[in-house]
C-alpha cells in the first residue's frame, strides 16, 4: 500500500514538470544561434527598449568576436517579448517561452534585488555555462553610468562582461572584499601587473596618500586604484574592461596565480583563457574553428510574441492505463491543472486517445470557475484498447480552431508511453509543427521517442505555488497544520487524494473559520476546497477520517497564488545539473529559495528522489558555499546525488523556515550577485514545495558504481594570532559531501619535514565547521606569511583534489611600516614562512618549512565598481 501511496504522490506531482530540458545555445560554425532575450510580462511595451538591446547584441558580438580570436560571433538571437505587447509587429513565437529561464542569454525584467546593475546567475562550477543574465529597463535606457566609465557605452561594457560569465563559467580578477594583498609588496588584486595607475583616498573630491592599517598591513578601505588614462596592457577583461587598450583573456604566463579573486578561487588558479579556451563548453570549437578573415556579418534578430495562451491535453485511455490506477492518476493531475494552474483566458482543448483517438472537447476559454468545470466534468475516466501514440498526436488539429495555426501552441501529453505503434513514425509531424510538447510519463516502461520529442520542442516547466504536498498510509486520523504566509493566498486549494473510501475532511482557519465536505467537490476519488477570495495568513489545521477504518494511502497538496500584485510570493525552483546520468560521475540537485530576485537565507531544504524502480534518496540541501553549493548564502541550496541506481526519477524539494531571512547584495556588485550585504529583513514561517524535472540514471548491467572522493575543500582560511595560526573550513564528506572524511592532510610539497601532533584534528560530519588551531614550532616572526592547502581522504583511500591555498601573515604595527604607499622603502623585508602539513594518521602530522625573502614595493588598489 506505501508503493500505491508513492505513485500516487508522483503522479500528482509529475504533472507539473516537462520531461525534456530547453534546447540551449549552439554553435553552428563560427556562429551562435538559439539566443533568447526574455521580456518579463511585467514590462511595459518600449520601442526603444527593444533597439538598445538590438544595439547591445550587435556590440557585444563585435567585441567578443575580437577577444576570442576572431572564431566566433552572434549569428541569430530572438527577442521575446509579452503577451500583452500588442502595438508592435511582432513573429509568433514557436517554442520559446519566457517561463524557463535556465540557457536564456538575457532576461529583462523590471527593478530587481541588486538595483538596476546587470548580473549573471551563476550556480554551477567553473567552465560551466550560467542560467541567465539580468538587465532592467532602467539600465538599458538610461545613461547614469556612462559618466563613470568613459566613452564607450557601460551598458556595453556590462553586457560584455556578463555574457562571458554567463557563457564560459569565468569569473572576475578583481575582489572588492580583498582588494590588496601581500606578495613582494603590497599588491592590489588583479589579474596582470602591467595595468599600471595610482592608488589615492578621495576626500570631499581631492585625492590623498592612502593609509596602511595597523591590523592588516595593508591599505584601509578607503583606498582605491586609478588606472592611468594611457595603457599598454592587452588583459585582461575580468578586471578592469572599461581600459581601452584591454582586449584580451588573461593567459597563462601572465596570470597571477596568488590574488584573491574569485577566478583563482572557483578554476583552480588557472587563466581565464584557459578555462574558455580548454575547458569550457566550447573548448573544441575554440580548438578547431580557424579564425574569420573579415568582420563577421551584424546578428539577425528577430522579435517574437506568444500571443495568448493555447493548450490540449493529450490522454492516454489506453488498456495499459488501468494498471496501477494510471487511468485515476491521469484524471486527478488533469482535475489540478484545470482547476489550479492554468490562468485565466488560456484557451483549453481535450483529446484522447487508445485504439483510435477523439476530440472531447474543442478550445474552451478560461473564463471563471465555470469554464474549469466544464473541461473537468468531460475528463476521462474508464480505459481500454491499444495504445495508437501517434494518433493521439495527429488529433491535435483542434490547436487550430484559434488561428487555423499550431505554431507556439502547446500539447500536454500525458501517457504511460507504452505505445502499440511505433511513436518514431510521427516525431519529424510533431516537432515541426511548432507545437510545444509536454511529455509526462506515468509508467516506467515510456518510449524514449517521447523525451526525444519533449527535447526537440523545448518543452517547459509549469508550476504553481505548492505550499504543502504530504501523504501517508491512514486507519483513522490523518492531521496536521499548513501555514500561508502573508506572500499567498489566493485561489488556495487543499486536494486530498484518497484510495478507496471518501474521508470525512475539516479544514479551520486561523480564526476558526471552519470549512468540510459542504464546501468542496468529491469527483475521482479527490476532494478539492478552494478557499473563497485571499486565504487568511497563519496556520491552517487539517483532519481526515477514515470513516470505513479500512488501511488506505491518502495524500494532501496545498497550492495558492500570489496574494497581491505588489507583493512578490515566496518561490522555489527545483532541478537537477542533469537530466541523464550512466552513473560515471554524480549528480547535483538545486533547488532556489527567492522572493522576487532577492535570495532567501536560514531554511530548512530537503530534497526527495524517488525511481519508478522503488529506490528513494532524501537529502538535506545546503547554501554553505561548500561541496555541490557554489556560492555561499544565494538562496540556492544543493547537495551532491551519489547513490545512483538505473530508472526514472523525480525530484520534490520540500522547504520550511522559522522566521526566514531574505537578503540582498552589496550595492554596485553587477557580476557576482552572490555576495551578501548586512542589511536583511525577516520573513514570516512558510513552506513550500516543488517538483523538478524527471531524470534518468541508466548505469549499465554488470559495471559497478565508481566510488566517489570527499569534494574538495574551496573555503579554507587562516589567520595568525600571536604565535597561533587558526584554521577554519568547511567539513567536506566521505563520498563527496555525504558522511565523513577519515583524514586530513594539509599538503607538503617542501623537502624539509617535522613532525607536529595536532591529535585534536578529528574530522566531522560533512558541512560542519571545521576550526583547529597550530601553533608552529617555529617563530612566527613580524612579516611571516604562512601558505596553507588541506588535502581530505576517506576509508578506501580515495583523496579529495586540493585545497584553495590559505596564507595569513603576521604583521605588528611600527612607524617604520606604516608609511604611506608611493614611498619607496627598501629597507622593509618580510621573511615568509610556508607550511606545509602532511596526516599520515589521523593523529599525527608533519610540517615541512621553506623561508625566504620578500622586498616591500607598495603599489596599490584598484577602482571598480564591483
Amino acid at each position: 500500500s506505501s508503493r500505491i501511496m508513492s505513485k500516487m504522490l508522483a503522479g500528482l506531482l509529475l504533472f507539473l514538470c516537462a520531461l525534456g530540458p530547453t534546447t540551449g545555445i549552439r554553435l553552428v560554425g563560427n556562429g551562435y544561434t538559439d539566443i533568447l532575450v526574455a521580456i518579463n510580462p511585467a514590462v511595459p511595451e518600449n520601442d526603444d527598449l527593444i533597439n538598445r538591446i538590438k544595439e547591445i547584441i550587435t556590440s557585444v558580438s563585435e567585441y567578443l568576436f575580437q577577444a576570442l580570436d576572431n572564431k566566433v560571433f552572434f549569428k541569430e538571437v530572438k527577442i521575446l517579448v509579452p503577451p500583452n505587447w500588442t502595438n508592435g509587429t511582432y513573429e509568433r513565437a514557436s517554442t520559446e517561452t519566457y517561463s524557463k529561464v535556465q540557457n536564456i542569454l538575457h532576461f529583462v525584467s523590471v527593478q530587481s534585488a541588486f538595483g538596476d546593475d546587470p548580473y549573471t546567475k551563476q550556480t554551477k562550477n567553473c567552465a560551466e555555462e550560467g542560467d541567465y543574465i539580468h538587465f532592467t529597463p532602467n539600465f538599458l535606457l538610461t545613461d547614469r553610468l556612462v559618466d563613470v566609465y568613459g566613452p564607450k557605452d557601460s551598458r556595453v561594457l556590462h553586457s560584455d562582461n556578463a555574457v562571458i560569465h554567463f557563457k564560459w563559467g569565468v569569473y572576475d580578477e578583481y575582489n572588492n572584499k580583498k582588494p590588496f594583498y601581500n606578495d613582494n609588496g603590497i599588491q592590489p588584486t588583479r589579474c596582470t601587473s602591467e595595468v599600471t595607475g595610482k592608488w589615492y583616498e578621495l576626500n570631499n573630491g581631492f585625492t590623498q596618500s592612502c593609509h596602511i592599517s595597523a591590523e592588516t598591513g595593508l591599505p584601509t578601505e578607503e583606498c582605491e586604484f586609478f588606472p592611468d588614462k594611457l595603457q599598454n596592457a592587452k588583459a585582461s577583461i575580468m578586471y578592469m574592461q572599461i581600459i581601452d587598450s584591454v582586449r584580451a583573456f588573461c593567459q597563462e604566463d601572465e596570470h597571477n596565480r596568488k590574488a584573491p579573486n574569485m577566478q583563482n578561487e572557483k578554476c583552480d588558479n588557472k587563466a581565464t583563457h584557459t578555462v574558455i579556451f580548454q575547458e569550457s563548453v566550447d573548448k573544441d570549437a575554440l580548438g578547431t574553428l580557424l579564425p574569420l578573415q573579415a568582420r563577421p556579418p551584424d546578428p539577425q534578430i528577430r522579435v517574437l510574441s506568444r500571443g495568448s495562451r493555447v493548450v490540449c491535453l493529450v490522454l492516454d485511455v489506453s488498456g495499459s492505463m488501468s494498471v496501477c490506477k494510471r487511468i485515476i492518476l491521469q484524471k486527478q493531475a488533469s482535475m489540478i491543472f484545470l482547476n489550479q494552474i492554468i490562468e485565466e483566458q488560456a484557451s483549453v482543448g481535450i483529446v484522447t486517445f487508445s485504439t483510435d483517438a477523439a476530440i472531447l472537447s474543442g478550445l474552451t476559454l478560461i473564463d471563471g470557475q465555470s469554464s474549469r468545470d466544464t473541461l473537468i466534468a468531460k475528463l476521462p475516466s474508464t480505459a481500454g484498447g491499444s495504445t495508437f501514440i501517434c494518433k493521439g498526436l495527429l488529433k491535435v488539429q483542434v490547436l487550430k480552431q484559434d488561428n487555423k495555426d499550431t505554431v507556439g501552441d502547446e500539447i500536454i501529453f500525458l501517457t504511460d508511453g507504452e505505445a502499440t505503434d511505433s511513436v518514431q513514425d510521427c516525431l519529424q509531424t510533431a516537432t515541426e509543427s511548432g507545437t510545444v510538447i509536454n511529455t509526462l510519463a506515468l509508467g516506467s516502461d515510456a518510449d524514449n521517442v517521447l523525451k526525444t520529442m519533449a527535447d526537440k520542442t523545448a518543452s517547459f516547466l509549469y508550476f504553481c505555488i505548492q505550499l504543502e504536498s504530504t501523504g501517508q498510509i491512514v486507519s483513522d486520523w490523518f492531521n496536521g497544520t499548513v501555514p500561508i504566509d502573508g506572500t499567498v493566498g489566493n485561489r488556495t486549494t487543499f486536494t486530498v487524494i484518497y484510495e478507496k473510501s471518501s474521508p470525512t475532511v475539516y479544514f479551520e482557519s486561523p480564526s476558526s473559520s471552519v470549512y468540510n465536505q459542504k464546501n468542496a467537490t468529491d469527483t475521482a476519488n479527490t476532494i478539492t476546497l478552494t478557499v473563497p477570495g485571499t486565504a487568511e495568513a497563519g496556520d491552517w489545521k487539517y483532519s481526515f477520517f477514515d470513516k470505513a477504518s479500512t488501511s488506505q494511502a491518502m495524500s494532501l497538496t496545498v497550492t495558492s497564488q500570489a496574494a497581491r500584485d505588489d507583493v512578490p510570493p515566496i518561490m522555489v525552483m527545483a532541478q537537477m545539473n542533469q537530466l541523464t546520468n550512466n552513473g560515471n560521475k554524480p549528480m547535483i540537485v538545486f533547488a532556489e529559495v527567492s522572493q522576487k530576485y532577492s535570495p532567501v537565507l536560514n531554511t530548512t531544504v530537503w530534497a526527495y528522489l524517488e525511481s519508478d524502480t522503488g529506490h528513494s534518496e532524501k537529502l538535506q540541501l545546503l547554501d554553505n558555499g561548500a561541496g555541490a553549493d557554489a556560492f555561499k548564502d544565494d538562496g540556492i541550496y544543493s547537495r551532491y546525488f551519489t547513490k545512483l541506481k538505473k530508472g526514472r526519477y523525480n525530484l520534490k524539494v520540500r522547504v520550511a523556515s522559522t522566521g526566514g531571512v531574505h537578503s540582498s547584495p552589496m550595492d554596485g556588485d553587477y557580476t557576482n550577485p552572490y555576495q551578501i550585504s548586512s542589511g536583511c529583513q525577516v520573513l514570516d514561517y512558510f513552506t513550500r514545495t516543488a517538483t523538478g524535472e524527471s531524470f534518468v540514471v541508466d548505469v549499465p548491467v554488470g559495471v559497478p558504481l565508481p566510488n566517489f572522493p570527499p569534494n574538495k575543500i574551496t573555503d579554507l582560511s587562516a589567520e595568525i594570532q600571536e604565535d597561533i595560526v587558526l584554521l577554519n573550513w568547511t567539513a567536506p564528506g566521505e563520498d563527496l559531501d555525504q558522511g565523513t572524511v577519515t583524514i586530513f592532510r594539509l599538503r607538503n610539497n617542501f623537502s624539509s619535514v617535522n613532525q607536529f601532533n595536532i591529535s585534536a584534528l578529528l574530522p566531522q560530519e560533512a558541512g560542519s565547521a571545521e576550526r583547529h588551531s597550530l601553533v608552529p614550532n617555529i617563530t612566527i616572526q613580524n612579516g611571516t606569511t604562512l601558505f596553507f592547502a588541506v588535502q581530505s581522504e576517506d576509508s578506501g583511500g580515495l583523496k579529495s583534489q586540493v585545497s584553495n591555498i590559505a596564507q595569513a601573515t603576521k604583521f605588528l604595527p611600527s612607524p617604520k611600516n606604516l608609511k604611506p604607499p608611493g614611498i619607496s622603502n627598501p629597507g622593509l623585508n618580510l621573511t615568509a614562512s610556508i607550511i606545509s602539513v602532511c596526516n599520515k594518521t589521523a593523529h599525527s602530522t608533519a610540517l615541512g618549512f621553506k623561508t625566504f625573502t620578500l622586498s616591500v614595493h607598495p603599489v596599490g588598489k584598484r577602482f571598480s565598481a564591483f
